[in-house]
């Protein structure tokens, strides 16, 4: 009983949160202290490459990084109480979020894995909303449109637009027209650049996107620092143990709530099929991945109240203190 309600009272307490936050904050000004000059890792990310970050203060850089986070963070909480995936009104997934980026020092400056991140999270909020509505078009007319502005600052986001059509199909809400609404929000990113690209002819601007999509970085985890692969490892366990949970208790979900866990399953399954195909973008899918398996591993140790996960929330907490500790002893 002690166990169990250790367990409840840091997974649903009120103070978990904030808490959280504030051991985060703690987190980044210590890294920020001991790693002042850690090097952002560079990949070619389409157009947002064309942005020269070095002109920004470092201060100014993590400032808004953080904001960007706690964007992210506030957003979860918004969408848990849209659509009640953990049906107890609980952070537990935004602290998870907000911890797990605090670990990571390589990820604690301006990259684009945060505003993919942020788009991302908005297209799943439309695509959620579309559930079993007859007049769907409008919804996925904006999950596209914000997959769309994802896929241009990373490209490789285009290879899950099947991946969201399947999703928009299992939540009964894709037909003929909403089909076309959501081919036609994906293209409109696209159509804005064209227009720009070509009014100042820097046609090669438009291009740009879809050279990088078809351009196919070498599977080679030689060149990944260990830090990441150690910190995605620690990630699919994450994902791995809390999707089983999934569906081994869907039974006890809604209909509606086992729907949106299993899009946010197999959404989760092709980020990680996608960064051990192509490692050199192991920095952005790091900075995505936390929404999904956030969710997942929020509604494993809310919803559950026996020894095994408990031990498996023990487990995490301490893994989590072994990452900060591995991460900031690497990069020193």
């Amino acid at each position: 009983m002690r166990r169990n309600n250790l367990q409840k009272r840091v997974t649903t307490g009120r103070f978990t949160l904030p808490v959280a936050v504030f051991i985060s904050i703690i987190c980044w000004i210590l890294a920020s202290l001991l790693m002042p000059g850690l090097v952002e890792q560079k990949a070619s990310y389409s157009l947002f490459q064309l942005v020269d970050l070095t002109i920004l203060p470092l201060w100014f850089n993590k400032l808004v990084s953080f904001t960007l986070y706690a964007v992210v963070g506030y957003s979860l909480i918004e969408l848990n109480n849209a659509f009640a995936i953990i049906y107890i009104r609980a952070s537990v997934q935004t602290s998870l979020y907000f911890v797990f980026i605090a670990v990571c020092p390589f990820l604690q400056q301006l990259h684009v894995g945060e505003f993919v991140a942020i788009a991302f999270l908005l297209s799943i909020y439309f695509l959620f909303k579309s559930y079993q509505c007859h007049r769907s078009s409008a919804y996925l007319f904006h999950s596209f449109v914000f997959m769309g502005i994802g896929s241009l600052l990373f490209p490789q986001l285009a290879f899950l637009i099947p991946v969201w059509l399947i999703g928009a199909y299992n939540l009964r809400s894709l037909n003929m027209r909403s089909f076309f609404a959501a081919l036609l929000g994906w293209i409109m990113p696209y159509w804005f650049l064209f227009a720009h690209a070509y009014y100042y002819g820097e046609m090669e601007l438009f291009y740009k996107p879809f050279i990088d999509l078809m351009r196919f970085q070498p599977i080679d985890f030689a060149t990944v620092p260990l830090p990441d692969i150690l910190t995605a490892a620690f990630l699919f366990i994450l994902y791995a143990v809390s999707s089983i949970h999934c569906f081994v208790t869907s039974y006890q979900d809604k209909i509606r709530t086992r729907s949106y866990l299993r899009f946010l399953i197999l959404i989760d399954f092709c980020f990680f099929v996608l960064l051990v195909l192509q490692p050199a973008h192991i920095a952005c899918l790091l900075s995505i991945l936390p929404v999904g398996v956030g969710i997942l591993v929020g509604h494993l140790f809310v919803l559950t109240n026996n020894k095994a996960s408990y031990l498996f929330f023990i487990f995490s907490l301490f893994s989590l203190i072994f990452l900060y500790c591995f991460n900031l002893w690497m990069f020193l």
